[in-house]
């Protein structure tokens, strides 16, 4: 019974040890994204014009 107790400890441990990891990683900036900033310019100028074609046909129709 004794053994559960101390893998119980040693997991918990373990655990601990890389939430902390993990945290410091995020602080530091190891998960931002730094591709999709640099691509996203190429695609923002045909969402535009989408939508803009999308509202001039909704109001052609409303007005018609």
């Amino acid at each position: 019974m004794s053994i559960i107790y101390v893998l119980l400890t040693i997991s918990i441990l373990v655990a601990i040890f890389f939430f902390i990891a993990f945290i410091l990683s995020v602080k530091k900036g190891q998960y931002d994204d730094v591709y999709t900033p640099s691509i996203r310019i190429l695609f923002d100028d045909e969402l535009i014009k989408d939508n803009s074609k999308k509202n001039v046909q909704k109001t052609k129709t409303k007005d018609s």
